[in-house]
This record gives structure tokens, C-alpha cells and sequence, in this order.
């Protein structure tokens, strides 16, 4: 059996790194750098990311199949650095997490920790 033979949710939950990563590369196939500026610039993240902890979350993620990385470099991108992609799997395990986070903040908010719905 193969991840993509699993439910997303068996890959939940995420960590908040690797949540970032995926919600980065959403936007469109990147490298390390372009990866991580997008996770620190992105309001409310709360993440900062160093070196080695994106590329250690990379090789997770990669392993997970969650995200791939590119054989060839983007056309006109340097060729230098590592280019990856969010994958189906990395898709559908990203969106269960974020049904997983809205259904732990309507917990929250029914608590009254961040106010009515």
C-alpha cells in the first residue's frame, strides 16, 4: 500500500511547519528560499523558519509524498536550486487539515475563547 492509498486525515494532524510549507507552494512550484520567504511574509503564520528546519520539513515531506521535488528547474529559473511542488495527496491532506483547524476554532469560539461565531 502506497500513501495515496491512505485517507488524508491519517496524515493529520500537521505541524504547523509543514502546514506553512504546503499552504506556500499552493501558490505555485517554488524553491527553498522563495518557500520559506513566503511562510515568514505571510500575515498571522507565526512561523520563522531557518535553514535547516525547512529543508529537514522538506525531506519529510517529500518522503510523505506530500510534496515533489522537480526534476528539471522551471524554465528561466536558476538551475542551481532545488524546485518543488504540492502534489494531489499534499492537496487533499492540506485541505483536511484546514476542515481539522476550523473544526478546533468553532470549538474554541463555542467555548467563547475568541468570541461568538
Amino acid at each position: 500500500m502506497t500513501l495515496h492509498d491512505n485517507d488524508p486525515a491519517e496524515l493529520l494532524p500537521l505541524t504547523p511547519v509543514a502546514f506553512d510549507i504546503l499552504l506556500a507552494l499552493l501558490e505555485g512550484e517554488a524553491h527553498g528560499y522563495a518557500i520559506m520567504r513566503a511562510v515568514e511574509d505571510r500575515a498571522g503564520s507565526g512561523t520563522s523558519l531557518h535553514a535547516g528546519t525547512l529543508y529537514r520539513a522538506l525531506a519529510r515531506l517529500v518522503e510523505t509524498e506530500l510534496i515533489e521535488e522537480l526534476e528539471e528547474p522551471p524554465e528561466g529559473a536558476d538551475e542551481r536550486r532545488r524546485y518543488y511542488r504540492i502534489t494531489g495527496l499534499g492537496r487533499r491532506v492540506a485541505a483536511a487539515e484546514a476542515r481539522r483547524l476550523d473544526a478546533q476554532l468553532g470549538m474554541a469560539r463555542a467555548h467563547g475563547l475568541l468570541g461568538s461565531a
